[in-house]
Formats: structure tokens, sequence, C-alpha cells
């Protein structure tokens, strides 16, 4: 009886933590981002996004510039225009001054994070962000491409939209202007949620 009791108990508290963690700070569950409204704002290169069902992002490691190691949950809360890059994609060098135009345009709002992913090496990272004038952004590695392999990146640039809650909401392939009204506006509204 007091054995039956005990599991009881602790099935219980089990229940109650999982129910915490899928409700949002407010005591409210965290609804998905409904996509029909932010792709209304979606023009010109915007156009390309891929909308996705709102799956949570795996829980990934990679690493910062300092070589520590973090996850996309370490950026909760607000949103996270995720891009995926290289030193030695052409048009990751065209789209990435755009990328640092959209965070200096967002401040806080959110964070754009670019993460060379495969074989970059601080030099070279170094290099490529001194020639083309960006100074605003992280250089965060994604050495041995696991980071990329588990969102199912294939190609470079892959950007990825992600809803403060840390669920994908959008994607999209190749070089895009994220320093335009739509890119702005889609990103400022996943903040205001």
């Amino acid at each position: 009886m007091r054995k039956s009791r005990l599991i009881y108990m602790g099935a219980a508290a089990l229940a109650i933590a999982l129910a915490a963690l899928t409700l949002s700070p407010g005591g409210q569950a965290a609804e998905p981002v409904d996509t029909a409204d932010l792709q209304a704002l979606a023009t010109g290169d915007m156009r390309k996004l891929t909308w996705s069902d709102g799956a949570e992002v795996p829980a990934i490691t990679f690493q910062t510039e300092d070589g520590t190691e973090v996850t996309l949950a370490d950026y909760a809360g607000t949103p996270v225009v995720l891009n995926f890059w290289a030193t030695w994609c052409a048009p990751c060098r065209v789209e990435m001054p755009h990328l640092a135009q959209l965070q200096d345009d967002l401040g806080d709002t959110a964070t754009v994070l670019t993460v060379a992913t495969g074989r970059n090496d601080s030099a070279a990272m170094d290099r490529f962000f001194q020639e083309i004038g960006v100074t605003n952004l992280p250089k965060a590695r994604d050495p041995d491409q696991s980071m990329a392999r588990s969102l199912g990146v294939l190609g470079l640039p892959a950007t990825l939209l992600i809803d403060p809650e840390g669920r994908e909401v959008a994607r999209l392939l190749g070089e895009a202007d994220w320093s335009s009204d739509s890119a702005r506006a889609i990103v400022t509204a996943l903040a205001d949620g």
C-alpha cells in the first residue's frame, strides 16, 4: 500500500513538472505562432520562406566564439534568426551584411545568430567578417555539422526563424535580403507574439 502511494505521488509530481515545462511565463500554454499572419508580411525575398509546423528545435550544442558549448535554449525568450554559413560560401558573403543590418535594426528585440558549419577555422572566419565589414554578428561554430544535420540543413546559406519558445517557424535556403522591411516586420511580429 505504501509503495503504491509513493509511486502515485511520484507520478503526480512528474506530471506537474511536465505541465510546468509547457507553460509560458504567464502561466498560459504557449501557442504555436500563427504563420498565416507572418505569411501576410512576406514580400520580396521573404516570399521564399518555407513555413514550418512549429516543431521544437532539438537541443544540439554548438560553440560560441570563445569555444563555450551552448544550445538554442540559451536564447529562449526572444526570436532567433539562425543563419548557417561557411567561409567558402559566396552567397553567404553577399547575405551576411543584410543580417548585420537586421541585427542593428532589431536591437534586443531578437537575436541574429550566425553559425559557421563545417571546417571553418577562426582566422578564416575573422578574415571573412573583416572583408565584408561586419562587426556586430557572432562567430559561432558547428565544426562537425551536427547542429546543421540535426536541423536538416542541406545547403548554404540557410536561415531558420525560431520563435521565443524555441520552435521553428520558417526557413529560407539561399541568399536573401534580411535587411528588408518585410524581414524586419516578420521577426518583429515573432517577438510581439
